[in-house]
């Protein structure tokens, strides 16, 4: 009697289809120096800037998902980090912040990739995953070096606070379960997947922007 093995959560498959990518933009040269407190703090401002692009084009897509029967489990209000990262923007370079910002050239093709895929739920799901899990974790040990080394306290780092979820840990896990939930077929997965990929390697190609303008 044969026994047809069971496809994994497509949580657990973006976990492990990503590990590698993940690593690669971990490693890169900026964070380390900016998590060991060698840049400073315009540095932090400049990442901000390419967040605001990259979350702006999210988010965009995000809205386009509350349309889509199955993509709307993904969308939840207390994830929307625009707002947090305009007041962040505002406290690290003044009102007139939108005049002085810079968009880098792999933060333009990150965008541009969100714009062009945001609307397919595998795609959608993949970047979201790359995001906002991303967020919630790692996250908040980047915020709390930028406080160690910066002396940035609340003001500042907004977009790594989420007054809406309460604890982390079991946010993080219905998101896994709605992802889990979404029944994308074979192709589809595989795609997330793919597509997840591509989202680490768009944000370490950013990170090395970023290196390049904070020697």
């Amino acid at each position: 009697m044969s026994v047809v093995a069971q496809a994994a959560p497509l949580s657990a498959r973006l976990r492990e289809g990503t590990r590698a990518e993940h690593a690669e933009a971990e490693s890169e040269g900026f964070v380390e120096r900016l998590l060991a407190g060698d840049l400073d703090v315009h540095a932090y401002a400049d990442l901000a800037v390419q967040q605001h692009a990259i979350y702006t084009a999210l988010e965009r897509a995000g809205e386009r998902m509350r349309h889509d029967d199955r993509g709307r489990a993904l969308v939840f209000d207390a994830l929307t980090r625009v707002p947090a990262i305009e007041r962040d923007l505002a406290h690290l370079y003044g009102p007139g912040w939108r005049d002085t910002a810079r968009v880098l050239p792999a933060t333009e093709q990150y965008v541009d990739r969100l714009r062009a895929v945001g609307g397919d739920l595998p795609s959608y799901a993949a970047h979201a995953y790359t995001r906002y899990l991303g967020d919630l974790s790692g996250g908040q040990v980047v915020k709390r070096m930028l406080q160690r080394h910066y002396g940035l306290s609340v003001a500042g780092l907004e977009f790594y606070t989420f007054p809406a979820i309460d604890k982390v840990k079991p946010f993080k896990d219905l998101y896994r379960e709605r992802l889990d939930a979404l029944a994308l077929d074979a192709a589809e997965a595989d795609a997330a997947v793919a597509e997840a990929q591509v989202a680490f390697r768009l944000n370490r190609a950013m990170f090395v922007d970023l290196g390049v303008a904070h020697p």
